[in-house]
């Protein structure tokens, strides 16, 4: 008898379908996880609310931390800061630039768009208050203890924001015209577009004073505090808060809006030098 050993022979047929079969598997693997993968992500940017603050320019540094702590608290809320003069951010708001809550530096720009109905007066109220104060160049020498001191000849600029948009600027010129030293400080006024523009203005020698809030100085160690403006010159420095009308989440700017007035972000407004109004 003949014996004939077992043959081990691979179809060619078999081989090809099963390769095929596999590399099949793979895209499909690969379609199905990318699909995934960008369905999360198109979800994660649908969860995710973007708000944006139109805020004045002297809120600039306890916003920023007040953005970490609430963003810590409310991850789907992304919040996003436009800083300015009130006057600008209310004109802005009013040309219908999108904006879901206004931080103002004075009353009357909250007014007005309580006015022209951009924001509703029961969503609006007075949170903080401020001081005006004068600075000068922190490495500098020049004696400044009140208003008439502004008038010396060694004083050759003095910074105010402009007074028609800057509310620290209105501020300053509600002062110096009751001490009736408004015309007279005309010649060396150069004036800013927002009190932290007028900051920069001292910090950088191109203006020997400059009148901005106690809160600004505070936040800068190139100018030091000259003197405080008489609070009884000028009107009350006050921020109110309030929703703008045309917000496309409500829900979240109220919610934003609540916060704003609760003790731990009142504590991050205190830690910055904000003081709250007497009721």
């Amino acid at each position: 008898m003949t014996f004939h050993p077992a043959t081990s022979e691979v179809n060619p047929v078999s081989v090809r379908f099963n390769r095929n079969f596999t590399c099949m598997f793979v895209v499909l693997v690969l379609i199905l996880t990318t699909g995934c993968t960008k369905n999360q992500a198109a979800e994660s940017a649908r969860q995710t609310i973007e708000l944006t603050v139109s805020a004045a320019a002297s809120l600039t540094d306890a916003l920023n931390e007040i953005q970490k702590v609430y963003g810590a608290k409310q991850p789907a809320v992304k919040l996003n800061f436009n800083y300015g003069a009130s006057g600008s951010l209310q004109q802005q708001i009013e040309q219908g630039a999108p904006a879901d809550l206004f931080l103002s530096a004075a009353p009357k720009n909250m007014n007005a768009l309580v006015e022209k109905q951009l924001v509703d007066t029961n969503k609006q109220r007075t949170v903080l208050g401020n001081e005006l104060v004068v600075v000068v160049p922190a490495d500098g020498n020049l004696p400044l203890a009140g208003l008439n001191d502004l008038t010396k000849a060694e004083v050759k600029r003095v910074a105010v924001g402009i007074p028609e948009s800057v509310p620290a600027g209105s501020y300053a010129k509600e002062s110096l015209l009751a001490a009736k030293l408004w015309d007279t400080l005309q010649t060396k006024t150069v004036q800013g577009k927002d009190v932290r523009q007028v900051l920069q203005y001292v910090e950088t020698g191109n203006a020997d004073a400059g009148f901005v809030y106690r809160t600004d100085a505070l936040t800068s160690k190139k100018v030091k505090i000259a003197f405080a403006v008489d609070a009884k010159s000028y009107s009350p420095i006050e921020y109110p808060f309030g929703v703008v009308k045309a917000t496309k989440h409500p829900k979240e700017a109220e919610a934003l809006y609540t916060y704003l007035h609760s003790k731990e972000a009142l504590d991050v407004f205190a830690k910055y030098g904000f003081s709250q109004p007497k009721r």
